[in-house]
């Protein structure tokens, strides 16, 4: 089958000028990353005694902000406030979240919860924060009163969660290879869909609201179409479970990982490859950068240089620009000029001013 125009550009410009770099984080594996809404920043989690820690990007660099600590035990998951891009929560083992405001550097609310927490997301109205916790109990939380608005208690095994872009309903992936939809506000059951033969790991929303994406235990990635709730395709490169995925800012391209030591990146519309991003151990978490094709993840790395099984606790981030700041080299320019004839964006100019765009909820599908 012929490769499309598209596909052969975004090929050639990953292939003349990608590049993978790594900054420490933390002293334990990191278990989340995430954008802020307006890109400026990223956020990380950890199994370490930081409760997180928040960069600055500086054009293809991550420089260390500030460390947010509080929480007694692990960090499994974080996320933005999908338009302020100055709050984060984080979920942690202790069974509370907790918000942090960065103009501040200080814990602005502590919500106890009734178990440990693994998995957390926030509504993309702003208003409500849900999080669920290793007894399969979701929790939805008012963002401003920072009290419990509801609760529920799931008969089977949750493993992420999420609104859709809508904000009217909610999904859950589970143990059982379902998918299930609830009313919002309500939490009515809508409907379960039976989307792999084996656990349904994670969840993620692309940015157009045109389709989701799950991951699985069978090692398929799944695309659903969100108005039609039927599966358009399967994304089969990947070996092992998929544990983590994430849509570009403009819904074009998926990210997927594993504990293969390659992160698959896919056209969405067609499901073919564009790129591998190699890694030299598991992924636990990928997000891409809400306005530019600049992709963060963390891997189970350990730090060989004095302690082969010390935990390296560094995030990455694979860039597409080009090494040269006088001008693309030859193979980036041949792409650039493939692009602007299909007339989407190109990936290695420099970008303009970053502006606020709803950024991804959750890169982790956590363990239990």
């Amino acid at each position: 089958m012929a490769v499309s125009p598209y596909v052969q550009a975004m090929q050639e410009l990953f292939r003349a000028n990608t590049r993978s770099r790594e900054f420490p984080a933390h002293g334990a594996k990191v278990h989340s990353v995430a954008w802020s809404c307006c890109g400026r920043r990223l956020a990380s989690g950890s199994f370490d005694q930081t409760t997180a820690s928040v960069f600055l990007l500086e054009k293809d660099r991550l420089v260390k902000e500030n460390n947010y600590r509080g929480h007694g035990d692990s960090v499994d998951q974080l996320c933005w406030h999908p338009s302020n891009p100055d709050l984060f929560v984080t979920a942690s083992g202790d069974k509370t979240i907790r918000i942090w405001d960065v103009r501040t550097t200080k814990c602005i609310a502590t919500v106890n919860t009734k178990g440990e927490n693994i998995n957390i997301c926030w509504s993309p109205d702003g208003q409500t924060i849900a999080v669920g916790n290793k007894d399969d109990v979701v929790t939805f939380i008012d963002a401003k009163t920072h009290r419990s608005k509801a609760e529920e208690q799931f008969k089977f095994e949750v493993n992420e969660i999420s609104w859709n872009n809508d904000n009217n309903m909610f999904f859950l992936t589970n143990g059982n290879g379902c998918i299930n939809i609830l009313s919002y506000p309500e939490l009515k059951p809508i409907q379960s869909i039976n989307a792999h033969p084996s656990n349904c790991i994670c969840i993620k929303f692309d940015p157009m609201g045109k389709y989701f994406a799950t991951g699985s235990a069978d090692a398929l990635v799944s695309l659903w179409d969100v108005d039609e709730l039927v599966c358009v395709r399967c994304f089969s490169r990947l070996d092992w479970p998929v544990r983590t995925l994430s849509f570009s800012h403009d819904g074009k391209m998926l990210a997927s990982a594993s504990e293969d030591h390659f992160i698959d990146i896919a056209e969405v519309e067609t499901g073919e490859k564009l790129w591998e991003v190699q890694c030299e151990s598991p992924t636990f978490t990928v997000a891409w950068h809400p306005k530019r094709p600049l992709l963060a993840f963390a891997c189970d790395d350990k730090d060989g240089k004095y302690d082969s099984s010390r935990e390296a606790g560094t995030v990455k981030l694979c860039c597409t620009r080009g090494g040269n700041t006088s001008g693309p080299g030859r193979g980036v320019c041949r792409g650039l000029s493939l692009l602007s004839q299909l007339a989407v964006p190109a990936l290695c100019v420099p970008c303009p001013a970053l502006s606020p765009h709803q950024g991804a909820l959750r890169p982790h599908g956590g363990d239990r």
